[in-house]
């Protein structure tokens, strides 16, 4: 896989999808090193609305890319 785009990079192309992964990724570092539950919650609830407009933009393909298959495996646990 490329290397991802930061969001710095993201926004300035407004290349949404990139962006939106980019976002994912560092909250996802953020909820790993938070640890502070108070913070934590406000992080992951982020974190989801992030995977969940990402899942609506891409239609859930799984392209090889890290976070969609992030998403594609959530899925396929919630629907057991």
């Amino acid at each position: 896989m490329g290397r991802r785009k930061s969001i710095k990079s993201a926004t300035k192309d407004y290349d949404l999808l990139e962006g939106l992964k980019a976002l994912a990724a560092r909250l996802a570092a953020e909820c790993d090193a938070c640890e502070s539950p108070k913070e934590l919650a406000g992080l992951a609830r982020q974190y989801r609305e992030t995977m969940i407009k990402i899942d609506e933009l891409e239609g859930g393909e799984d392209d090889g890319d890290e976070i969609a298959a992030i998403i594609l495996r959530n899925r396929k646990s919630d629907s057991d």
